[in-house]
């Protein structure tokens, strides 16, 4: 790990676009111990293991219809920010395309930006699935971050197998929802595009914001709902460690977080799993599924916060 390395790479950014990705990749694994990766036979089984069982169980759990993506991947941080980096640039495509002349210093400085942001996630992030917007094909992936799983478990004193197991839980509910639903990508990635054509233009599409904040709602929620039901062991102990290790971070670490919209997804968290747990009340698992039916079937913002209409609506 070298600042001055990743300094220099942030320094010598170039290109025509508002940001060079070959430097972002450059300097955020500079700045980022990469960890370890020394995975037995043994533990790749066990986390294959894990990722059986948890589609098993959610299969009969929500009662959706969905395989694993073809690529899973045990990885280290270096191999995540190199695969968030392909993302970002493909996501922010449309937009560097439309982009007029860039001063030097503005590319710096989006260049440093981003990548601070990709070595702080990837130094917390545990474990992701990932739909691959905007990518060519139709191929979704999931990744885990061992070295970050390993030294979550020891500060929260839980066991390492179950830690990961409840990770690749957690992490197959949004494989089942995507899954299940071969529409949601298209739909992430038309408000994703119509968000980034306004930006260009130098406005706001504030439409295309909500659609996106509505359906991640939706699609956090539900995995949290399932995840209460799919799960074979009691974890009400693994969210109160997590929630009071986010709580115990350093101001600069909450900073960074609100930043990055990090507490908007928690709140994502909460006001989704809200909404689905009174589905579930009146209606049952199989009326919470007819959310990925369609995106007319998908709650609306004010739906989120009156499951009754949603209802009245869908079910």
């Amino acid at each position: 790990m070298s600042l001055y390395r990743s300094v220099r790479a942030v320094a010598g950014a170039s290109g025509e676009g508002p940001v060079d990705w070959s430097a972002v990749g450059t300097a955020a694994n500079a700045s980022t111990d990469p960890g370890n990766l020394d995975v037995s036979a043994e533990e790749q089984g066990a986390y294959a293991a894990d990722v059986r069982e948890a589609r098993d169980r959610v299969r009969s759990t929500t009662a959706l219809g969905f395989d694993l993506p073809e690529t899973v991947e045990i990885q280290h941080r270096h191999h995540w920010i190199a695969a968030n980096v392909d993302t970002f640039q493909r996501v922010m495509a449309p937009l560097e395309s439309r982009a007029e002349y860039i001063p030097e210093l503005a590319r710096v400085l989006n260049t440093g930006s981003m990548s601070v942001a990709l070595s702080f996630l990837a130094k917390n992030v545990l474990g992701q699935y990932d739909p691959l917007l905007l990518a060519e094909g139709d191929d979704h992936a999931l990744y885990f971050v061992r070295p970050n799983i390993l030294r979550a478990a020891d500060q929260l004193a839980v066991p390492y197998p179950r830690f990961r197991r409840w990770i690749a839980f957690h992490e197959v509910t949004h494989a089942a929802e995507f899954g299940a639903a071969p529409w949601l990508s298209a739909h992430l990635e038309g408000a994703v595009r119509e968000a980034i054509d306004t930006l260009a233009e130098g406005s706001i599409d504030r439409e295309s914001l909500g659609t996106l904040d509505t359906t991640m709602t939706a699609v956090e929620g539900y995995a949290e709902l399932v995840m209460d039901r799919a799960f074979d062991d009691e974890y009400a102990d693994l969210r109160r460690k997590l929630e009071a290790r986010r709580r115990g971070r350093g101001p600069l670490q909450r900073l960074v977080r609100r930043l990055l919209g990090l507490s908007m997804k928690r709140r994502q968290y909460e006001r989704g799993k809200a909404f689905f747990e009174t589905v579930v009340d009146r209606g049952g698992m199989e009326t919470a599924g007819l959310v990925w039916h369609a995106p007319e079937t998908l709650p609306t913002d004010a739906e989120l916060d009156d499951p009754g209409a949603w209802l009245a609506r869908v079910g």
